[in-house]
């Protein structure tokens, strides 16, 4: 059950993830729009990206989707249900994957960083590069992190070097009004304690006054819950198959 403290928590959560999915759309210039329930796009965003995201628990389906191009409606479209709570079964949707929010409190002191795995900016187009290889892992997606994304002073790329200077994990943080958002959070070892408190010391150093959010499932929620963040309500991804 969502209880009064994580609506507020997960509504922090949702409109930061919007926002950042608004700073990805405007990297491949295809702004979206905000409105009272969700934040949509009139045209197909760039893969992994969802064509809407509910920003209220109480944002009604048939907006939802009206807020999507009618051509977007098809194989292939998404919505970001914030808060678990659509039903789009009958528009033809199946849930693609579910997740939870997490919420840091601001003012918590930063996690130790790990010794040997400091974080720092991604500041230039090569090493933009060389942080979207590493996150693609070789699916060929490594593309939908424009030069753009460098410019925009609510997004920053942080990534993480062993003593070679390979990158080794990474993240981006979505700075908005509200929050520190992580997402796109990946490592290239096993140690996802050492990564999750390496990124979390970043961002809280950087960020000290605002909380922290993002979302996960699996074994990295797991770690992240380990590192001090607390769940804050469910999350459903729909796909129109």
């Amino acid at each position: 059950m969502i209880t009064s403290t994580t609506d507020e928590r997960a509504l922090r959560a949702a409109r930061n993830n919007a926002e950042w999915c608004e700073a990805m759309c405007r990297a491949h210039g295809l702004p979206g729009t905000f409105g009272a329930h969700a934040w949509t796009n009139t045209r197909r965003t760039p893969p992994l990206y969802p064509d809407a995201v509910t920003l209220t628990p109480e944002a009604p389906a048939a907006d939802v989707l009206a807020g999507i191009d009618a051509s977007a409606v098809g194989p292939g479209a998404s919505v970001k249900d914030s808060f678990a709570r659509l039903n789009l079964a009958a528009a033809g949707f199946e849930v693609l994957f579910e997740a939870q929010w997490l919420y840091r409190p601001a003012g918590l002191p930063a996690p130790a960083a790990p010794e040997g795995l400091p974080w720092s900016p991604v500041t230039t187009p090569a090493e933009l590069t060389e942080w979207a290889t590493a996150w693609d892992g070789g699916q060929g997606l490594a593309g939908l992190f424009r030069p753009e994304l460098l410019a925009d002073p609510t997004t920053t790329l942080l990534a993480a070097r062993d003593r070679g200077g390979r990158v080794t994990a990474g993240a981006v943080l979505s700075t908005t009004a509200g929050a520190a958002g992580i997402s796109n959070f990946f490592t290239l070892d096993d140690d996802l304690d050492a990564a999750w408190a390496g990124c979390l010391s970043a961002v809280t150093s950087s960020c000290p006054r605002l909380p922290v959010v993002g979302y996960e499932g699996g074994d990295d929620l797991t770690a992240a819950l380990r590192s001090g963040c607390d769940p804050a309500g469910p999350l459903r991804v729909w796909l129109r198959a």
